[in-house]
């Protein structure tokens, strides 16, 4: 099943699909269903209810935001176990395509963008290859006791980086610049952002009992987390800074085409790359880290005010009365969120560790 998503990114999915992929796929021998999606959340009510034994995979034709409403509407079904491992497919058809890059880059291909990026997507469909794929459960709300679940495979996002993706929505007429011009935005008028965050190690992994609000929940226990109304368990670091201005937390290797953040990623390493920077950093710094984020050079630069880490899982309590939070690009409700990772429980059409990369010229 491959569902398009017609507005996303410029508008131009399902004509950048016929030009490019549809040919592919007919050359390739891979048979498929277009289903374009008419509204929000299609997407998710149609894999929620769908008999997934006729399907060899689920392909995305669109944005992050689209494969999000896949996983979530598979995670929600009582056979969510089974349903996760239905494989999984993204072609590029929106303005980031953090996922798509991530892919492409896992690959072992060279950087590419727009339209070469999609075509290197589409000859690794078709190849069919798997791999395993992280995703992470995500718990928020106003109600802490009771918190919504979502589940998360590309971010977690508050702050700078949040507030640039929502405000640079105005651009989307330009594509992926939209995200440039987004950030010269938001570096004209930089903001601090007050709040707690919490943070359990790698190395301090431990399994509590899985939180009770589960028992009404389908997916995997969180038995890293506790309820959001309770204190952190005594293992977590607690960052004695509360005035930020971006948190990040990755499971992927890019948060945009050109936003290569997190390059330690891989696809299931089981780990939340979480990054904040601290309030204080210039606007000067700023635009020099996020330049060089394009490279994947950030971390190597010394920057003081930006910290990164690698974790297991991970709280954050906003003090600002008003905010942006995003999980995989898409605002969410403001408030307590906490996140846990489950390694490999996702399925996804990318090549495996060690996959030596072909052109895709030298297809027919």
């Amino acid at each position: 099943m491959l569902l398009v998503n017609p507005h996303s990114g410029k508008g131009q999915a399902l004509s950048l699909f016929t030009g490019h992929v549809q040919h592919m796929l007919n050359e390739a021998g891979v048979p498929h269903t277009l289903v374009i999606t008419e509204r929000q959340n299609h997407a998710r009510e149609l894999v929620r209810e769908a008999d997934l034994s006729q399907w060899g995979a689920l392909v995305i034709m669109s944005g992050d935001g689209l494969l999000f409403e896949v996983v979530n509407g598979l995670m929600e079904r009582e056979d969510w176990e089974e349903a996760i491992q239905t494989p999984l497919g993204i072609l590029p058809g929106g303005s980031g395509n953090a996922l798509a890059a991530s892919i492409h880059h896992y690959s072992g291909a060279q950087p590419v963008s727009s339209e070469e990026l999609l075509v290197s997507c589409g000859f690794l469909l078709c190849k069919g290859l798997v791999s395993r794929m992280d995703l992470a459960s995500v718990h928020l709300g106003s109600s802490p006791s009771n918190p919504t679940r979502l589940f998360s495979f590309l971010s977690l996002a508050w702050g700078f980086v949040a507030d640039v993706d929502v405000e640079s929505e105005k651009y989307r007429h330009v594509g992926a610049a939209r995200f440039t011009m987004g950030t010269l935005v938001r570096l004209a008028s930089l903001r601090v952002y007050k709040g707690r965050l919490a943070y359990l190690p790698v190395d301090e992994a431990k399994n509590w009992e899985p939180m009770s609000a589960n028992a009404t929940l389908t997916g995997p226990p969180d038995s890293l987390l506790v309820p959001l109304d309770q204190p952190v368990p005594s293992d977590w670091v607690v960052v004695p800074e509360e005035d930020f201005v971006l948190m990040l937390a990755m499971y992927q290797s890019h948060l945009a085409k050109d936003l290569y953040a997190a390059p330690n990623s891989t696809l299931d390493d089981g780990l939340i790359h979480l990054i904040y920077v601290r309030a204080g950093i210039s606007r000067t710094a700023l635009l020099r880290l996020f330049l060089a984020m394009e490279k994947g050079t950030h971390l190597a630069n010394n920057c003081p005010h930006l910290v990164y880490t690698r974790v297991r899982a991970l709280r954050l309590e906003p003090y600002s009365p008003k905010g942006v939070i995003t999980v995989d690009g898409e605002v969410v409700e403001y408030g307590p969120v906490q996140a846990q990772v489950h390694g490999g429980i996702a399925t996804l059409v990318a090549p495996p560790a060690g996959y030596r990369p072909q052109s895709p010229r030298r297809l027919p």
